[in-house]
């Protein structure tokens, strides 16, 4: 039973990753001006690969810990910033509105910090290990400002991805 949820909190992180191979950089985000700090875009999918591994099995260890019972409020979290990181790729690649996903990021940031401290309730570990994705979002969110300030132009412009 635990190694069988272990693969459902693989799956739920699977489908929120699943959003940025969907809404893909592509030729806009080459073209957007970007601040000498950003990482190149070789590094995002290792990284977020060790956050998305960090994020299923925290969870899998609060589960194994008291269930979803013991911990309803820490799901409704988890779920809600699973949702919110499969919506910044959405908003940012797939309708090009850099100021709709920094408030959108700012959104995932405080489901990310409740969550570390709803888990922390409930198995330490599992909040420690939430740590580094808060460190990345936060890194992310400062990235998404830059740009946003660089990019003026096209900070607001909509339209889905052609």
């Amino acid at each position: 039973m635990d190694i069988l949820a272990l693969f459902g909190f693989f799956a739920a992180v699977f489908a929120t990753a699943s959003s940025g191979a969907f809404f893909r950089p592509g030729p806009w985000y080459a073209a957007l001006q970007k601040p000498a700090w950003c990482p190149p875009n070789w590094l995002f999918a290792p990284a977020w690969s060790v956050f998305y591994v960090l994020v299923a099995v925290s969870g899998w260890l609060v589960w194994r810990a008291v269930g979803f019972g013991g911990a309803a409020m820490a799901f409704v979290l988890y779920a809600i910033q699973l949702i919110l990181n499969a919506g910044w790729s959405a908003i940012f690649f797939g309708m090009r509105r850099i100021d709709l996903a920094l408030f959108e990021l700012v959104l995932l940031w405080l489901s990310i910090a409740a969550l570390i401290w709803a888990f922390s309730a409930h198995h330490a570990g599992a909040a420690w290990m939430l740590v580094p994705y808060l460190a990345w979002v936060t890194f992310a969110g400062a990235l998404n400002y830059a740009m946003l300030i660089r990019n003026p132009r096209q900070a607001s412009t909509s339209g889905l991805r052609t």
